[in-house]
C-alpha cells in the first residue's frame, strides 16, 4: 500500500473483532507515535496501554450518554490513552522562545499529530482505530492515575475491524485551497 492509499483508506472503526493484537503490530503502530513531529522536538505525549476488562469497562463509563464509539472502548482488544504534557517548562520557553498567541494549547496539535500518525501506522498494518474524544477527561484520568501535569486528551480503541465502512463525502481539493489570498469560495460560487 502506498502512502496515499493509507491516508484515504484508514476509516474510523467502532465495531472490532475478537482478536487479539500481536505485541510486534502494536509496536509497530507506537513506534509512528514516537517519530511525530513536535514544536522544539518537546514530544509532549505519554500512551497508557489498557487491556484489562475492569479499566475498559470504567472507562467506558466516563463516556456519558450517546457515543457511537462506547461499544468500541470494550470490544476492542487494546484501548489506547493518549495524554499530553500541557505545560512548557519554563526554562525551556525562555530558551527558545516559543509562545504563540494560543498560548499552551500547542500541546493540543502535537497530540493530534500523534494521533494521526497512530491511526494511519494502525491502518498500515492491517488494524483500525477511532479516536474518541467526548468523555469526562478529569474522571479518565483520576481512574488511570494520571498526574496534573497532563491531560487524558483521547481514548483510541484498536483491533481488527469487524466491518469497515465506506469513505463519507469530502470536499475537494479545490474547495479549500486558496492561491495567494484567503478566497471565500462561498462568495465566490454566489459570484458566479
Amino acid at each position: 500500500m502506498d502512502f496515499q492509499e493509507i491516508v484515504a483508506g484508514r476509516r474510523s472503526i467502532r465495531k472490532y473483532q475478537e482478536q487479539d493484537v500481536p505485541v510486534q503490530l502494536l509496536d509497530q503502530v507506537l513506534e509512528a507515535v514516537r517519530w511525530t513531529p513536535s514544536g522544539g522536538n518537546i514530544q509532549p505525549w505519554e500512551v497508557i496501554v489498557v487491556k484489562e476488562p475492569r479499566t475498559k469497562q470504567a472507562l467506558q463509563e466516563t463516556l456519558g450518554g450517546y457515543n457511537p464509539a462506547r461499544k468500541a472502548i470494550i470490544q476492542a482488544p487494546v484501548l489506547l490513552i493518549l495524554c499530553a504534557k500541557v505545560k512548557i517548562p519554563d526554562e525551556y520557553r525562555k530558551e527558545k522562545d516559543v509562545s504563540t498567541k494560543f498560548g499552551d494549547w500547542w500541546y493540543m496539535f502535537h497530540l493530534g499529530s500523534a494521533a494521526q500518525n497512530l491511526a494511519l501506522a494502525a491502518h498500515a498494518v492491517g488494524l483500525a482505530t477511532v479516536m474518541v474524544g467526548f468523555f469526562d477527561h478529569d474522571k479518565a484520568r483520576e481512574l488511570l492515575e494520571v498526574p496534573a501535569a497532563y491531560e487524558v486528551l483521547l481514548l483510541m480503541p484498536l483491533g481488527y475491524a469487524a466491518a469497515a465502512p465506506k469513505a463519507p463525502p469530502r470536499r475537494e481539493t479545490s474547495e479549500f485551497t486558496h492561491s495567494e489570498r484567503f478566497v471565500s469560495t462561498i462568495s465566490t460560487a454566489k459570484q458566479a
